[in-house]
């Protein structure tokens, strides 16, 4: 029977490259591919094929037989070919964009040590990172104590907010599960992030049981409605208990008013979250802060820094402004096998039991890293430099006849639509907007085949499908800003929408 063990079949070599070979390409390929030529934009951002020519274009099969090495990285060189490269300086699709290099020396380093964080005896460097990266976060949010942890993205941080909440409510639903309990309903925006709904329904309390609150006329929750729709809940038997502000909305970018939906949570004795996913970088900016004043009045916060502060995916935190032990008490189930009482140095560094998962990849490593080498003052001036993208960019399509802003940026989203020539005539009515509504994805299509950027669109409430720029990349320039425009108009110029 053949063994087959780091390339070697009964002892002989079974191909002409070895191991460390093989490991050492791989590191050029990718340090051509995702530093020399994305990050430098010497390639497309996209290389759009359709899924069942892609399928017939790579070898994706698993077999029983072992691939040379040699074979494997041709596959890694077309993995590269046909990916989206959110590196590249023209990647705008979504709430990240770039690539840091201190953040990717982290993520290399992290998975090149590859421990799991829940012990002290065996992440002892990443839990002490970790307590002091969550510490000065927390500091930034204004909080003066309180507890934290890296989550695998701004969704389970969501749902870390709403089941610590409900702990705080009735802890004996830890114990008892939801059988007689009473029906505890939960209040966000509208235009809230959808994690909420996901969240809702995982942890058994029903998207029946969350009441939208309706937004103004720029997408920001409207206190007034909120504490209605309190004291209405109340008045039929529901128990509020969880709030979800948001700072940073994902389509229009719009942030709640904090300190007004406090006074209401406060009052109702209500536990208030804000997702800052997108929209917490601001609080490295002193000019940019005022969007989140108030934030040290909720109780928790959820804030992703892989998505504005440029941190390489994934990097989401979870923010307590509570007593330390909530988050423990809450989640923690006290397996023997990894929390013993009888360690023989302080436990309270074993950090894993207020998670809800157990292995866990070190995600502070390369915000640390990032931090170090930029300090507070440089992630302030790339986050201002995002926000001026943006005022810049909304200028420019005042400027222009064939373009139309939606509303006035407030985080770094510029929202928009572009009218083709073709449809300059036509008087503002139903025919101009159904046929306005299939120039964006007319235009993403354009983009997309060409390989020359990548940005959304999406329709919302009333309004037709409109393009959502985002600026996320700390190398986008002003000059970046301009091509943009110009692209998009090079693109759709010519569009004209049949009857």
């Amino acid at each position: 029977m053949e063994t087959i063990t780091n390339g070697v079949i009964n002892g002989k070599e079974s191909h002409s490259m070895s191991d460390r070979e093989f490991f050492q390409k791989m590191y050029e390929l990718i340090f051509k591919e995702a530093i020399e030529k994305t990050t430098a934009g010497k390639c497309k951002v996209s290389n759009f094929v359709h899924p069942q020519e892609l399928k017939e274009k790579l070898d994706l099969a698993i077999k029983d037989e072992a691939m040379p090495p040699e074979n494997i990285l041709k596959l890694c060189q077309q993995t590269f070919d046909y990916s989206v490269k959110p590196g590249h300086p023209r990647f705008f699709n979504q709430l990240f964009a770039g690539q840091d290099l201190y953040g990717l020396a982290g993520q290399w380093m992290s998975d090149a040590i590859n421990p799991s964080q829940y012990t002290y005896e065996v992440s002892p460097v990443f839990t002490l990172m970790e307590l002091e990266v969550m510490k000065k976060l927390r500091e930034l949010c204004g909080y003066k104590s309180g507890d934290g942890i890296f989550c695998p993205g701004g969704s389970i941080a969501n749902m870390y907010a709403m089941n610590i909440a409900r702990y705080k409510h009735c802890p004996q639903i830890k114990q008892q599960g939801l059988y007689g309990q009473a029906r505890l309903v939960l209040f966000t925006s509208e235009h809230s992030h959808y994690s909420i709904k996901k969240g809702a329904a995982f942890l058994g309390l029903g998207t029946d049981n969350i009441v939208f609150v309706k937004c103004d006329e720029i997408g920001r929750m409207m206190p007034d409605h909120l504490e209605k729709a309190i004291i209405e809940t109340k008045h039929n038997g529901g128990e509020p208990f969880f709030v979800v502000a948001t700072s940073g909305t994902t389509v229009l970018g719009a942030y709640d008013r904090l300190d007004a939906i406090a006074d209401i949570c406060e009052a109702h004795g209500i536990w208030m979250h804000v997702d800052a996913a997108w929209g917490g970088s601001v609080l490295f900016s002193a000019k940019y802060r005022h969007l989140m004043q108030g934030v040290e009045r909720t109780n928790s916060v959820t804030w992703c820094q892989h998505k504005m502060m440029g941190v390489p995916l994934q990097c989401s935190a979870f923010l307590v402004r509570e007593e330390e032990s909530i988050m423990h008490n809450g989640h923690c189930a006290a397996a023997s096998y990894l929390f013993q009482k009888d360690k023989f140095y302080d436990m309270s560094f074993d950090t894993g039991d207020k998670s809800i998962q157990c292995s866990r990849k070190v995600d502070a490593l390369k915000l640390w890293i990032m931090w170090k080498a930029k300090g507070n003052r440089g992630f302030e001036a790339e986050i201002n430099q995002k926000f001026e993208n943006s005022r810049h960019m909304a200028d420019l399509i005042k400027k222009r006849d064939n373009f139309r802003l939606l509303m006035e940026p407030q985080c770094t989203n510029v929202t928009f639509w572009y009218v083709p020539p073709s449809l300059q005539s036509i008087p503002e009515g139903p025919e101009f907007w159904e046929k306005l509504a299939k120039v964006a994805p007319i235009i993403k299509e354009r983009m997309m085949k060409n390989g020359t950027m990548m940005i959304g669109y999406q329709p919302l409430g009333d309004h037709v499908n409109f393009i959502r720029m985002v600026y996320a990349n700390h190398a986008t320039t002003t000059q970046d800003v301009d091509w943009i425009v110009d692209e998009i108009e090079r693109l759709g110029h010519d569009i004209v929408i049949a009857d």
